[in-house]
């Protein structure tokens, strides 16, 4: 240990034994270790390999996050049962407190370590022979003598390399794996990568999917960052978020529908997600497959379809709030328009009328990704095709000059008279 690293640590714990004390005379309460004393003795522990001392520092229940393995140790069985691994893994284990640095009612100890990972698995990992050397730091936060709870931090890459999961750093197996994960990369760009353009004053289109590029999500300007209008399929993750960050990260969310095809890559992007309220139930759940029925499919597309939406899916999403009719999203009014999905929404901006509208209509065939002329969204995947050719109906007397879908091409020209034919035909 470092002469200020002792120092610090010995400092700390003099100015926790000189606190006065509140209580009168003889009848003094045994005195509360302060967070300085608790990580010493916590540490020596460690070093002890006396996983019965460690977990007598804890308090019940308190929590242990290792964050490289995202794991959260609950005190004491579980703490127990982490470190006894560990040490039956490394039956030589060594280690010490290179600082240790104590405030309020916390400390901070950057530690070493050592051991030959060879007596027994870890975390699924067959013991090497290899030697193991990590330095490590843990927030320990302390109340009444015992730890609540720790972040603990280590380089899960030197282990790894050092265990063998990993090539040694510079050597030629690393160049070799890393020209060939760049190769990986520059090829799946260039199959993925979604077109990006302008299609209106603050509103750009993230345009993907594959093998057809028909996906379609909205950015929209929104006070130095963007609103998400849909989240399109999980491979769009990136795509999104890389173009999303150029113009200066996501502020949030907004789901036209939960769709598999449209919620996507939301659990992916990081940034709270807003629906309309009768669409929570499908967002946060199965995406409405419930309501799906692909035997109104083709032959040709009832076997395809399911598995095209599983992988576009990312999965449920947690709703952060609810958006409805009439309410502003970045300088957009929301517009319900219910049929394809319960909750389905648009967005519409009355100064240059123009209309974003998710699946409200389609200007494609989604089973064969024809394009053309705009039409009521397949009723294999309606939750209500009376109210979906309603809506169609809603939107066209808006007067729209443009209406982006989901999916594909805008409807442009005479867009009135386009949608009440899409509505006539049903």
């Amino acid at each position: 240990m470092s002469e200020a690293a002792e120092r610090t640590g010995t400092d700390a714990e003099a100015t926790e034994a000189s606190a006065p004390s509140a209580e009168p005379a003889g009848e003094q309460k045994p005195k509360v270790p302060g967070p300085g004393r608790v990580a010493r003795l916590y540490f020596n522990a460690l070093a002890a390999r006396d996983v019965d001392a460690m977990a007598d520092c804890w308090a019940e229940g308190g929590i242990d996050h290792i964050a490289p393995l995202n794991r959260d140790l609950r005190a004491p069985d579980e703490l127990r049962s982490f470190f006894s691994q560990t040490f039956t893994a490394m039956p030589d284990w060594r280690s010490e407190v290179l600082d240790l640095v104590a405030a309020r009612n916390q400390a901070a100890v950057r530690w070493r370590a050592t051991g030959t990972f060879c007596g027994g698995p870890f975390e699924g990992i067959e013991p090497t022979g290899s030697r193991i050397e990590l330095e490590g730091l843990d927030l320990l936060t302390v109340e009444d003598g015992k730890i609540q709870h720790n972040d603990a931090y280590y380089d899960s890459a030197q282990f790894a390399r050092a265990v063998g999961l990993l090539p040694p750093a510079d050597s030629k197996m690393e160049q070799r794996m890393a020209g060939a994960f760049n190769a990986r990369t520059k090829l799946l760009g260039s199959l993925f990568k979604p077109r990006f353009i302008q299609v209106a004053e603050g509103v750009w289109l993230v345009q993907g999917g594959f093998p057809q590029k028909v996906m379609n999500v909205f950015l929209i300007e929104d006070d130095g960052q963007v609103t998400v209008f849909d989240a399109g399929i999980k491979g769009m993750t990136n795509g999104i978020a890389t173009h999303a960050a150029g113009l200066g990260g996501i502020k949030r969310i907004v789901l036209g529908h939960g769709h598999p095809d449209h919620r996507g890559a939301a659990p992916g992007l990081g940034a709270p997600v807003f629906c309309h309220p009768d669409e929570v139930e499908e967002t946060q759940g199965d995406g409405g497959e419930h309501y799906f029925d692909f035997s109104k499919l083709d032959w040709y597309a009832r076997g395809a379809m399911p598995l095209f939406l599983r992988s576009w899916d990312g999965g449920p999403v947690q709703v952060e709030g609810t958006v409805s009719e009439g309410d502003d999203i970045a300088g957009f009014k929301v517009v319900a328009f219910p049929g394809h999905a319960p909750g389905m929404i648009g967005l519409w901006r009355e100064s240059d009328r123009l209309a974003l509208v998710s699946d409200t209509i389609y200007t494609l065939d989604p089973q064969t990704g024809l394009k053309g002329a705009p039409r009521v969204s397949h009723s294999a995947f309606n939750h209500n095709t009376e109210q979906a050719v309603a809506s169609i109906r809603k939107l066209a007397a808006m007067e729209p000059a443009t209406v982006w879908p989901g999916h594909a091409n805008p409807v442009t020209g005479d867009v009135r008279t386009q949608l009440e034919r899409a509505a006539d035909a049903g």
